[in-house]
């Protein structure tokens, strides 16, 4: 494994995402698959490293209130999270930043609910989900 540095936040934007969601790990393949120039990064809070991170910014990694993306000293979540996701994957994805006309207080209550019943909806890996060889070196 990989060993992690406090300097692997400042190197680029990270996704910390839950590995035994099937929801999430759908959506960490997508990333990987449309992020074509290797923008992001990801870690699973299932990980030591997502563990480590996710405390660091105050979230209990074993039960997770919501998806981080960590930027240099910026922290997005719930909703943010998301669209900040999809602006950074670029064209056409990056339209789906106009949702940021929707104000916070009424989309991160819907994001909130869905991460709330994730495995009740979308179903739990009894495993968690492991990358292909080709985007390991984009795994923390």
């Amino acid at each position: 494994m990989r060993e992690y540095h406090q300097t692997d936040e400042a190197s680029g934007p990270i996704i910390l995402f839950d590995a035994e969601c099937v929801l999430c790990s759908a959506n960490a393949q997508f990333v990987l698959k449309h992020d074509k120039a290797g923008h992001f990064r990801l870690a699973s809070m299932q990980s030591d490293i997502g563990a480590s991170i996710y405390r660091r910014h105050g979230i209990n990694p074993q039960n997770p209130s919501s998806m981080l993306v960590i930027e240099g000293d910026r922290v997005r979540q719930d909703s943010d999270a998301v669209l900040r996701i999809y602006e950074g994957l670029g064209l056409p994805w990056r339209l789906l930043g106009t949702l940021r006309f929707v104000p916070a207080f009424l989309r991160d209550p819907v994001y909130r609910w869905v991460a709330r019943n994730r495995y009740r909806l979308f179903g739990k890996r009894d495993t968690c989900w492991v990358a292909p060889s080709e985007y390991r070196d984009r795994l923390l």
